[in-house]
């Protein structure tokens, strides 16, 4: 069978089971959104807190690495004898595996905004919590949602994993069409979700962009 022949039998399989597509995309993109959504809220703070204090920072980044050395799959086995099967221990793995490239990113960030511009913030009477919230954040947007896009499409990825303790999502298809030789069916559950990565990237591009242009007057302000 011909690539042409196989992409089409792909649609096919996926349009006649539509509606079954449809449950397994939804619990996929919940996984994903979810544990992308709780690792910028663990991360970030996390991250401010580590650019304030060293030793915080050793440890918060000590932490962070053990957690994206372990393999998604090990931290699977760890989460489902104090778990068990379902959403919330795929959750579990899926928020571990999130929060290194978050945490990392946001302490990078916010280190490397001018110092100029942070000193003149400070000339200005500025507080620290005024320079981090209009000043260091906003510089270090990009730095911060580059993090978030590789936490978000690594996680479509992992996600895929959640099949092995009853999470659901588009791994449903891609592991039972490895194990039953079944291409079309595997290649329904693999293609939406390379799609998906994209689709979240570009989202996620969109959302810095329209943060970061809200927060350039008052950069201008002090910069000016």
């Amino acid at each position: 069978m011909g690539v042409i022949e196989t992409l089409g039998a792909a649609l096919s399989y996926l349009l006649s089971h539509f509606d079954t597509f449809l449950g397994l995309l939804q619990e996929h993109l919940t996984l994903v959104l979810v544990s992308v959504a709780l690792a910028i809220i663990v991360a970030v703070p996390l991250g401010i807190a580590a650019t304030r204090n060293e030793h915080v920072k050793r440890m918060v980044l000590g932490i962070g690495n053990v957690a994206q050395t372990i393999p998604t799959l090990a931290i699977i086995a760890l989460v489902f004898p104090l778990l068990g099967l379902g959403f919330l221990p795929s959750l579990v793995g899926l928020f571990a595996y999130a929060l290194l490239p978050i945490l990392t990113n946001t302490v990078t960030g916010l280190e490397n905004v001018d110092e100029s511009t942070v000193a003149a913030a400070r000339g200005m009477g500025m507080t620290e919590n005024q320079i981090l919230r209009k000043i260091k954040l906003p510089l270090a947007l990009p730095v911060i949602f580059a993090g978030i896009r590789t936490s978000a499409v690594l996680n479509v990825g992992t996600a895929y994993l959640a099949f092995f303790i009853g999470g659901g999502g588009l791994g449903v298809w891609v592991i039972t069409g490895i194990y039953l030789f079944n291409t079309p069916q595997l290649l329904a559950g693999a293609i939406p979700g390379a799609l998906l990565a994209i689709s979240l990237d570009s989202l996620f591009a969109l959302l810095e962009r329209h943060l970061g242009s809200d927060t350039l007057q008052d950069q201008s302000v002090v910069t000016g």
